[in-house]
């Protein structure tokens, strides 16, 4: 039996193409979600782009029939728009005000006793992103889902980059004599171009290695980088070695780093491009970008010029490059930055339109970005370019993306099997005891 989907308006701003996710079932927008839309569709934002996508995706189809019948889909399914079934009689009692949300509740519940009064009536689902609107629907015993299609994974196993294997006495000698083994004789599981093997002995004794995995996926090699320290870093743990090897490689020009607050991914991936921009030469310049997002209520406009409006958003990284060059004094920092010029601190509202070449890129608190952020960035990336995509897909402050469907995570799951992609998901916090305590309980 086909069924009835109303989507309610953050499902289409989240995702423009959602109706097209139902199959050959029925989707059905309520009139006042297109209100909403085009209250949202002149944001100069992402929220704005897709309102204005959805717009021109629903004019198209009046080439097709009138919108308030009816209209066939290529996927079998069918598109409506709802004008009737706004009474909003069966919740003024429950609901007293007639907001958004709840009007459409009304033309849902209204659509909803209608079928049921019909022999071979439809179910009806009320599909949306608002936890809230799910709840309300069940108290009025409407059936209601979260929109799902939009996720990259399903559940919490995001793709961590590395394993742990376990193998004889005899397999760990020849990977310290040889500097690699064949993965096909020890294991039948399936590994991916460039992820990290921890090793240890099956039988418990003392001996472990780390490796990585060759561009065929069917051998695992020793790690390239010796260093003892970059730019007077020295890993903590073994996610923070994993992390260098990634970040000082140059046949690796995207890496992703995720992981709670304090596990070191800023700090690891400034002192790697420092190292390699002033120190090595490898790259012209290191730009570092984040997504202006706040946490909490937003302050409005910032007094200043570009660079003193940056500053506030900035500031976790100007920390740890406070921190890299051991500066004591105010204004040291800026002294120094003005006078190296290789460095370049950026908000990520002016990359649309540049190539970037020769240049070692990192994009904190990459979690905030959507799907169609992450691609503009990265086709910006010029020749001999390296970026880094880092963040903690669990703290995301943007309102329509969550640990599943964020530019982040998205990345990390579609580029795993790529030779020129590497991952590392870095666990143990290493700023304070306190500070991992919190990322723990908190």
């Amino acid at each position: 039996m086909t069924k009835i989907y109303i989507l309610d308006t953050n499902v289409l701003l989240q995702d423009p193409y959602a109706i097209f996710s139902f199959e050959d079932n029925e989707v059905v927008i309520p009139a006042v979600v297109l209100e909403e839309v085009d209250s949202k569709k002149r944001y100069m934002d992402e929220i704005g782009r897709n309102a204005r996508q959805v717009s021109k995706l629903i004019d198209s189809f009046r080439e097709k029939g009138k919108l308030h019948e009816k209209i066939p889909l290529h996927n079998g399914g069918s598109l409506r728009i709802e004008l009737n079934h706004r009474s909003f009689q069966q919740l003024q009692e429950i609901f007293v005000e007639k907001t958004n949300d709840n009007r459409i509740l009304a033309v849902a519940k209204n659509l909803s006793i209608e079928e049921e009064t019909k022999q071979n009536g439809k179910i009806v689902i009320l599909v949306s992103k608002d936890a809230l609107v799910r709840v309300k629907a069940d108290a009025i015993g409407l059936n209601a889902e979260d929109f799902l299609s939009d996720r990259v994974i399903e559940t919490d196993h995001i793709y961590s980059g590395f394993q742990t294997l376990f193998l004889s006495a005899e397999q760990m000698n020849h990977f310290y004599q040889k500097g690699e083994l064949g993965l096909t004789d020890v294991s039948s599981a399936k590994f991916y171009p460039n992820q990290f093997l921890i090793m240890k002995n099956a039988l418990g004794g003392s001996s472990s290695g780390i490796g990585m995995v060759d561009s065929t996926g069917k051998r695992v090699k020793k790690l390239a980088c010796d260093l003892d320290h970059v730019w007077g870093i020295k890993p903590r743990n073994v996610q923070q070695t994993i992390a260098f090897e990634l970040l000082l490689r140059q046949d690796i020009p995207l890496v992703t780093l995720i992981g709670k607050a304090g596990t070191g991914k800023t700090l690891l991936a400034l002192a790697a491009g420092l190292m390699q921009a002033e120190d090595m030469g490898i790259y012209k310049k290191l730009l570092v970008a984040r997504p202006i997002v706040p946490v909490g209520k937003d302050l409005g406009f910032l007094p200043g010029e570009k660079d003193e409006k940056l500053r506030p958003w900035m500031q976790p990284v100007f920390d740890n490059l406070e921190f890299l060059f051991n500066t004591k004094k105010p204004g040291e920092l800026d002294a120094i930055l003005a006078g190296m010029g290789s460095i370049e601190v950026e908000a990520l509202t002016y990359i649309r339109g540049r190539s970037i070449p020769d240049q070692f890129i990192i994009i904190d608190e990459a979690q905030n970005l959507t799907k169609h952020e992450i691609k503009t960035i990265l086709t910006r990336v010029g020749e001999r370019s390296k970026i880094v995509l880092m963040g903690d897909p669990e703290q995301i402050d943007h309102p329509y993306l969550d640990e599943y469907n964020n530019g982040l995570t998205y990345v990390v799951e579609k580029f795993k099997d790529q030779q020129i992609a590497g991952h590392v998901k870095l666990i143990k916090g290493e700023r304070s005891g306190l500070a991992q305590l919190a990322a723990d309980l908190l």
